[in-house]
């Protein structure tokens, strides 16, 4: 892939930005790693955050952690009343372990590209959202509507702690504007996909696999078959997706095993496929009779479709963005977002408004320096023009 050419146009109205001053604050977030399930490295991050926020003047709300996540952290800005605004939707966490940032993926520039782990994904539209604030409070300017950013530390896995106070922040506003990365160059997200996610269990029955094998029920064995239906329900041409991603069982080699358990991530096209989906998981029935299925599970996030409040959104930032100087399109994802959330409210809902790259997940993950400033001058204009 050749680099991406730095936008051409500035618009003479528009303050200066720094693109070296973006990266720097950038990096500096991205030092600070914070996997989903580690609290305390996500509540370093929330620190930091939190500290940057306060000193812009913002009215700061910090609500404590639960079940070994990290705190959600929200900041109003300090003009604009507590009426309907705009909420930006970012979240700290990250999928990367602990010492990926010295082993597998170290922070590093190469031309066009910045690497790091959580670049992508989503440290860098989170900060963008943030210089946007800074570079507003600095110019001495205040907008048209409130805005409330809200930062989410589990967002990776599901945001189970937050996902209630994101549906109740989001009734509160006009707006959502969330902040994970652009998609196939430079496109914003109007629509997504659901997810659906379940933990199955088989419980069999132990025996010795030598002397005994007869009287053994392997769990194991029936999870194969499990597995195998559950694959099959993958249909690209419908946009439905299966992927069991994590499997454990079993106890030594010379036991037969009476315990599997798998977690299941399926996606969704529209809530009509969800409730077909979920009727063929939550139906499936075992094919030894003497083992016991066990299903948990179900919608863990909404589809949602590109409704007239959302198209009207989109329309007004990609005027924007022609002012700036680039063509922005938009798609539909299969990857979910705390969007899927806001936007199956019927609330308009903007994602994908972060820096272009590639890698999410991956130990490639990247941004693109030339997308910098032309992401943060698109999320002033817009907190400048929504009315």
């Amino acid at each position: 892939m050749t680099d991406r050419p730095t936008s051409p146009h500035t618009a003479s109205n528009e303050p200066t930005l720094d693109a070296d001053e973006i990266l720097a604050g950038i990096l500096e977030w991205v030092a600070i790693e914070s996997p989903s399930h580690d609290g305390d490295a996500v509540n370093r991050m929330v620190d930091l955050v939190e500290k940057g926020h306060a000193a812009l003047g913002a009215r700061i709300e910090r609500t404590p952690g639960r079940d070994g996540f990290g705190d959600i952290l929200v900041s109003r800005t300090p003009w604009g009343g507590d009426g309907p605004g705009i909420l930006v939707l970012s979240h700290l966490d990250t999928v990367h372990a602990m010492g990926t940032i010295e082993n597998e993926l170290k922070v590093r520039r190469e031309g066009d590209k910045v690497y790091g782990p959580g670049i992508y994904d989503m440290k860098s539209g989170a900060y963008i959202a943030n210089h946007a604030y800074r570079h507003l409070v600095r110019a001495g300017k205040e907008t048209p509507l409130p805005i409330t950013f809200m930062y989410v530390p589990e967002e990776e896995i599901g945001s189970p702690t937050s996902r209630q106070m994101i549906v109740d922040l989001a009734k509160k506003n006009k707006y959502v504007l969330v902040t994970e990365p652009a998609r196939d160059g430079g496109k914003v997200v109007t629509a997504r996909n659901g997810r659906l996610k379940y933990d199955i269990t088989v419980t069999g029955r132990p025996s010795h696999a030598g002397l005994r094998h007869m009287d053994g029920r392997s769990a194991i064995r029936e999870m194969a078959h499990q597995i195998l239906f559950l694959e099959g329900l993958t249909d690209y041409d419908r946009s439905i997706t299966c992927s069991v991603g994590t499997i454990s069982g079993g106890t030594l080699t010379n036991v037969v095993p009476a315990k599997c358990s798998i977690t299941v991530d399926l996606r969704v096209p529209d809530m009509d496929a969800a409730e077909e989906i979920k009727a063929k998981v939550e139906g499936m029935t075992p094919v030894d009779p003497d083992c016991v299925l066990q299903i948990e599970g179900g919608v863990d996030r909404p589809p949602y479709e590109k409704f007239d409040g959302i198209e009207k959104l989109f329309q007004h930032a990609k005027g924007l963005a022609a002012e700036i100087g680039f063509d922005l399109q938009d798609l539909k994802t299969g990857g979910g977002s705390d969007g899927n959330f806001t936007g199956a409210l019927g609330i308009p809902t903007l994602d994908g408004l972060g820096a272009d790259g590639h890698g999410a997940h991956s130990h490639d993950e990247f941004i693109y320096y030339s997308s910098l400033v032309e992401r943060c001058r698109l999320m002033i204009r817009l907190f400048e023009t929504l009315e």
